[in-house]
């Protein structure tokens, strides 16, 4: 009879230990992805954008050469400014990414929005959601100063 009952209960403690819970650390390091303020160059052309970084998640993107007076904004939210121009006239054409309408705007390089977002930190954009803020952390914000800086040269 033990000869039968020790290997079955050694048998039911290793399925009871195998079948313990798994300690949660090992889930700790996936993160949450991120929004933030991010800057890319694609050869001349400088792009700040706010969204998650090295993805196609972005809310707001501003884009511009040097030499230029104005930067194309575009992206789910446009900044809050009365100074935003339509970049186009005809019909809006689809964004490849989403799927709909792709809101392409202007916007002066000397507009409040982006001057206050490099030295205020925030800027109010609007969206389907209605208007908030996006925020620029301290090293965010010298980005933002650079990219403006960068945008207004006449050289890359």
């Amino acid at each position: 009879m033990f000869k039968v009952l020790i290997p079955a209960a050694a048998a039911i403690a290793l399925v009871a230990f195998a079948a313990r819970t798994q300690n949660l650390d090992a889930f700790a390091s996936v993160q949450t992805p991120t929004m933030g303020w991010h800057l890319s160059h694609e050869g001349a052309m400088a792009k700040l954008a706010y969204g998650v970084e090295n993805s196609d998640q972005l809310a707001l993107m501003v884009t511009c050469s040097p030499g230029d007076a104005t930067a194309v904004v575009y992206g789910d939210v446009q900044p809050d400014t009365p100074r935003l121009i339509a970049a186009s006239h005809g019909p809006t054409p689809l964004d490849p990414m989403s799927g709909g309408d792709a809101v392409e705007t202007r916007l002066s390089l000397q507009d409040a929005s982006l001057t206050g977002l490099a030295s205020r930190g925030a800027m109010r954009v609007q969206g389907d959601a209605g208007g908030f803020d996006l925020k620029a952390s301290p090293d965010e914000r010298r980005m933002i100063a650079g990219f403006l800086s960068y945008c207004g040269s006449s050289r890359a």
